[in-house]
This record gives C-alpha cells, structure tokens and sequence, in this order.
C-alpha cells in the first residue's frame, strides 16, 4: 500500500477559514434552555446550605438545581455532577441554575447564596504527603487505568503492593539490578530536583455541550468531544438507558489535546431529562480555567550514574504528580519514559499520584512525557556538561534500539531513535556555528502510542465520489489522511472522497481521539472497507463490460478495461444499476475493521537556539527544529502541521505557562492576562524534518503524529538558556529573574557559558 507523497490540505479547511463550520456553541433548538453554573470559591469545605429563592423567582429562571435535586448517583465527591456535601476545589460546581436565555442564568447565578464551613485546603503536594496534613479524598479512591489506556499506557507501572504516604492514591514503581550499587560505583553522578508547573490547555473553544431528551425517552448530545463513545457509554450508565438511546453527535472540536472527552455532559444528560426540554452549557473563559481538567504538576529527583566515558549505569528516580482532587494516572506512564529511553541496567523508580484540593487534572498532549523528558534530558543534558561529551553523541551512545529491554521489560520494537539523533547531528541548526552569548539546547523524546479496535463504512455515492464513515472525530486533519488512504484503496483521486464522521448511533465504532491513535487504529479499517467497495464496484463491471475483475482499472470516473479504454461505463451508470428499483445487482455497501495488534513508538528530537542577554537575563529563542520519526508520511502538509502545533504547546510551557495556586488554592493565572500563551514573536519558523521509518503493523507503514512534538522543546529551550546563561535550569516556565543581576545563582560547572 502507497499514498501519493504530495500530501494534501484539510478537507474542511475552507468551512473553517471563512466561518462556515457551526460549532456546538452555535446550534440553536426549539425550548433550548441555557445552564450556568455556581461554582465553590473555598478549595475545601461543607456545604451547610443552599439558599436559591432570590435565583429562582429572578425572570427568566426555570430551575436552580443542587445535587440534592439530582437522582442519587454513584460517583466519588469530586467527580459528582454538583458538589453535595463537601467541595474539594475551587471551580467546583455546587449550583446549576437554568434559564431561557444565557443572561438571565448568569444574572440568577449571583443571586444563590452557599453557606460553607471551610477547611484548611491541602494545596502543595509535597505537604500533603505529610502525616500532619488532612485527607483530601476518601480512601477507597485509586488511579484510574482506564484514563491512562485511552492514552496508550497503564497507570500502574507495577501491581507490587507499595506503603503509601498520606494523599498519595496511586504509586508506580519500576526497578532492575541493584541501582544503588550501580551509582556507588558510577564516575559522576548527577543528582538535582527538576519542577514542571501545571498548565491549561488553552484552547480557543471552551467546553460546550447540548443535550435534548427525545420523546421515546432516550437523550441526543452535541458535543465537541474527543470521545463520542466513551460519553455514550458514561451516560447511558449514569441515566439507566441502553447505549442506542444515548445519541451522541460529535460535532467541530475548536481544539482539544487531551482535554475534551468528557466533562458537561453527565449534568446537562441529568437536567434534560428533569426538565423535559434542551439544555446548553457553554463555558465562560474565567470558568474553563477552573472548571476544565488541566495538565498536572510534577516534581522529580533524579540520581543519574555514569562512567567517565559517558555510559550510563544507573537510574533512581523519586518523583510526583499533582493532580488536584482526583486519583490521577500518570505515573506509570512516566517509570516507563524514565527507564526505558536509554539503556541503564540498572534503575529504581518510584512515582507517587498526590491528591490535592485544585482541580482535579487530567490529560494534556503527551500526558506523563512532556513532564518525563524535561527532568530525563536535563539530567543528560547536564551529565554531558559535566563530562565535556557532545549531547547529541551522549546520547547516540546511550539511546535504546530495537531489541533492547524497555522499563517494563519487553522488547523495544523496531524504532528510529538512532536515526533521528544522526538527522539532528546533521542539521544546520546544530552545526552553524556559534555567536556571542549564543547557545544549542537538545532534547529526545518518545511516545508509545495507543491502539483500539475500529470499523468504517464506504459507499459510493450517485455522483461517483466515495464517503467514508467513521466514529472518530477529526481533531487535528485525521478526515484528510483516512481520505488519502481511502482514495488509494478504491482507486480514485482524493478529491473524490469524503470522509464524514457520524453520531454514536450510524456510525461503525471508532477510537478515541487521543494518544495519536486515530490513523493508526483507524486506517487499516478505512482501507479495507474502501477496497471492498471497489470489489463491488467492480462485480458490477465485470457483468456490463464481459471482463474480468482483474482486467478492469478505475480511470477518471470511468471503470475501463485495461489495454481498451473505449471499453469503459460510468461510475455514476454502475451506482444506478446497483440502486434502480427492480435491478439486479446489490447496493454498493461495504465496511472494514481493524485491530492493530503491536504499538509503533515514535523518537523525535529537537533542537532549540538562543540568544542570550547577560545584562537582563533576557532570552530569545532564534530558532528552532523539530525531527520526528513518523512511519510512512500519508500527509505530509498536515504532519507538519501538527508538528508546529505540538513544538509550540511545549515551548510554552518553558516561556510561561503555568497555572499559579496561593495557599488557599486559589488559581491566580485564571485569565489570558496572567496566563502566559507564547506570543507569535517568542516563537521562531519551526523547521521540521520528517524520517520515515515504516510501521511494520500500521496501515500503510504510519505511525502516530500528534503527542511526540509536544514532548521534547520544553527541555531542548531549558537546556538552551542554560547554556547560554551559565545557569541551570531545573524548573519551567523559565524564571528570568534568576538568569542575570546580582542574585544570580553560581551553578558552578553545572552549565558553562556559551556552549553546546
């Protein structure tokens, strides 16, 4: 199987560009009610009352309802719909008030008054891990793998029962051979602490949902979801309705990256159904901060062996994830980044999930590896410092290839991690040389990959065009690629196919879309279906034309035999004669499945430039290059693309992102004006370098795109300004502060000036 390398731009890009695309926030139904919701100001308390009379007789107001109005349902008190007895952060939910316009429910939610007795809120993770610090959840509460495998890993890097400190609901821990001996008798070791803030996804479209119940009692829900199927299910539980009566329209996702599977829709499924009438919920920018599930903080220490000649020995690693009022599922995601990359016989390392009174966080692009590669390269990067070893060839020495022993203990499948090391040793970003106060950060980094099993329809239409039908949204060009791949299958230009994604209820059961999937999982099914429907195409054909399937090709809207091309009929002419009233030849209908059965990781490097000034502190980033192995390229514009975007999520959270809690756990970074979003000047032209090392089980050789960009550019800019500075950088955002002026820390050898 081949696709054209030329590519193709996004099919839906004109829609978008001039504003024809309708989004959830957009659609308009007959009784639509607007909800807006109260949210708890403490980060821990009781509720000890409600008041809402002066919200419900203020005009407009059709019901204000608490969790004592709801069914009674069996959640965990974060995860409730509406906080009931206690609140766990601020931004909960504790009041929706419902009104027949979205003024008028704004206007009533200031009128509802919440009487708390406040707690002292646990709001720093490594004080909550003390004996002397109140619970923040229930005991029975665990990290959940099921988070973590829509993102292609486990959440428990080991099943070994471990003693756990005190907020801690989930431990991973990896270790092999004896690390501590390994890094008694190792030449250097590295030993530092590295911080990684907590961020936001910071998408244009704040979360949005629409629910209407439906007269035979079922609901039809109009999301911009990552994950059609993951809500009908939820809420097919939640309200006690078979799936076929959950409806769910997946419809334009204005950004996503992790961050929108599931959210609204359980309350609004719940407040359809009490009111009988069609509910919406758009979230306001200053809500979404609060509301919608960040990216967590973590902290690492890290003790990195070697010997003088730059061979790594050993591994021990103690880190954290904050994950706000939730269980969390990133750690186990982390051990098997931190020792599986490179080959180290020896490791030890533990990551704890800490629960703390802010909200709860979840998935953002490359959850548990952005975190992972910034303290796992700084730490190399540092090594190579202290050993005078080019970075780029400490790695290439070190690097894990194909039959290596992963953390987990299988076997590195075929990778390219050698080959896009050498593709950034080459790269003029790395060899021009250097000017005054100019400096080269590398960072590696790898992502496994999730796999779920998928289906697709194909058809061809009357007109002679094919459409394709999947499950799975199309976040970031996934239509356009399965387009190519259908249109190689059937034996048509791209332009010929459209690839349309249904609601839960006619669509063939796709992945989610997350953790670089869709293609992967999806393409094979895509293809096959395509290929049955050109066999059908062609059963017909052969009647008409008295030839042989084999001797027949598809040319410019024609079915043609081959060597005799006036020997030819119309697509348009079989699709009549499959479809005319008494005819005699089946509808062309076909379908595919796909079940992908090994993963595909994906290696990717990138290589940051700056410049330095030493009077300010002040850093700028000159340019920047990204290098990632992609299996066989099916579009390659958009693969780009995505590069750019994921490069750029991850320089931002070395500029400047990061979400800022005091000691009350309030979030003081909740707007665009305190939230750092890297401006267009911070961000150079991003060249990007695509190897394409074919996936031995993916369709068509691809492989996943759209996590590894987001990984490594936090710690190649870290490494950067570090040696640019002279300075280390071990947290991110950068602080510039502590870059220049007399408070400058003296790192010793630790980054020297001006260096690669």
């Amino acid at each position: 199987m081949s696709v054209p390398a030329r590519g193709s731009r996004r099919q839906e890009g004109r829609e978008k560009v001039t504003g024809a695309t309708r989004f959830t926030a957009d659609l308009e139904h007959a009784g639509l009610l607007h909800v807006h919701l109260v949210l708890a100001h403490t980060a821990s308390a009781r509720i000890r009352g409600i008041e809402t009379g002066r919200a419900r007789s203020s005009p407009g107001v059709v019901d204000v309802v608490t969790a004592r109005d709801l069914p009674e349902l069996d959640s965990a008190g974060p995860d409730l719909p509406l906080a009931l007895e206690r609140v766990f952060y601020v931004g909960q939910p504790v009041v929706a008030v419902v009104a027949e316009t979205e003024a008028a429910a704004a206007d009533a939610a200031l009128l509802v008054e919440v009487d708390y007795e406040d707690a002292p809120p646990v709001v720093d993770a490594s004080l909550a891990m003390t004996d002397q610090s109140p619970l923040v959840l229930g005991e029975h509460e665990a990290a959940d793998d099921e988070d973590a495998s829509i993102h292609g890993a486990s959440a428990a890097a080991d099943d070994a029962p471990e003693e756990r400190p005190r907020n801690v609901t989930g431990v991973a821990h990896l270790r092999r051979g004896d690390a501590e001996r390994a890094l008694e008798q190792a030449d250097v070791v590295i030993r530092e602490t590295y911080r990684f803030a907590g961020a936001h996804h910071s998408f244009m479209e704040p979360h949005v949902a629409v629910v209407r119940p439906e007269p035979d009692g079922g609901l039809t829900i109009w999301s911009s979801t990552q994950g059609p199927f993951v809500i009908r299910d939820s809420v097919a539980a939640l309200v006690d309705l078979p799936p076929h009566k959950v409806r769910v329209v997946p419809m334009a996702v204005g950004g996503g990256f992790g961050g929108k599977i599931e959210l609204l829709e359980p309350l609004l499924a719940l407040l359809a159904l009490r009111l009988r009438r069609p509910v919406r919920l758009s979230l306001v920018r200053s809500h979404e901060f609060v509301v919608g599930h960040p990216a967590p903080a973590a902290q690492f220490a890290l003790e990195l062996g070697a010997r003088q000649d730059g061979t790594l020995v050993a591994l021990r690693a103690r880190y954290h994830y904050d994950n706000g009022a939730t269980a969390g599922w990133h750690a186990g995601l982390t051990a098997n980044f931190l020792g599986g990359t490179y080959r180290i016989p020896s490791f030890d390392i533990r990551g704890l999930e800490v629960a703390t009174n802010k909200t709860p966080a979840d998935a953002y692009r490359a959850p548990g590896a952005t975190q992972a590669y910034f303290a796992l390269e700084s730490a190399i990067d540092e090594l190579a410092v202290r050993l005078q070893i080019d970075p780029i060839e400490l790695r290439l020495r070190n690097v894990s290839h194909e039959g290596d022993l992963a953390a987990d203990g299988s076997r590195w499948p075929q990778i390219a991690s050698v080959e896009v090391l050498e593709e950034a040793k080459r790269h003029p970003l790395y060899t021009t040389p250097l000017g005054p106060d100019e400096a080269i950060g590398i960072a590696l980094g790898a992502w496994g990959g999730a796999r779920t099993p998928s289906a697709a329809g194909c058809r061809v239409e009357p007109d002679g065009t094919v459409a394709v039908t999947v499950g799975s949204p199309d976040i970031s060009g996934t239509a356009t690629g399965l387009a190519l791949i259908a249109a190689e299958a059937f034996g048509v230009e791209p332009e010929r196919v459209r690839v349309d994604v249904a609601d839960t209820v006619n669509a063939p059961f796709g992945a989610t879309s997350s953790g670089s999937q869709v293609t992967y999982s999806l393409g094979g099914a895509v293809y096959e279906a395509a290929q049955e429907a050109r066999r059908q195409l062609l059963e017909i054909a052969t009647e008409e034309l008295e030839a042989a399937p084999e001797d027949l090709d598809i040319v410019d809207g024609r079915v043609a035999v081959k060597g005799a091309p006036n020997r030819s009929v119309e697509i348009t002419h079989l699709v009549k004669l499959s479809t005319d009233f008494m005819g005699r030849y089946k509808p062309i209908q076909a379908s595919g499945r796909s079940a992908v059965q090994e993963a595909s990781p994906m290696f990717t490097v990138h290589i940051a430039r700056v410049r330095f000034d030493p009077e300010t502190g002040a850093y700028h980033l000159t340019g920047h290059a990204a290098i990632q192995d992609v299996g066989h390229a099916i579009n390659p514009p958009e693969i780009e693309g995505q590069i750019h975007g994921g490069a750029t999520q991850a320089l931002g959270r070395a500029l400047g992102e990061q979400l800022v809690y005091d000691g009350d756990g309030q979030l003081r970074t909740g707007s665009f004006l305190d939230y750092e979003v890297p401006a267009a000047d911070q961000i150079p032209n991003i060249d990007v370098k695509l190897i394409e090392m074919p996936s031995p089980v993916g369709p068509l050789g691809a492989k996943g795109v759209g996590e590894p960009p987001a990984i490594p550019a936090t710690a190649a800019l870290a490494n950067a300004v570090s040696r640019a500075a002279g300075v280390r950088v071990r947290s991110v955002p950068i602080d510039r502060s502590l870059l220049a002026g007399p408070h400058r820390p003296n790192d010793g050898e630790g980054a020297p000036k001006n260096g690669r």
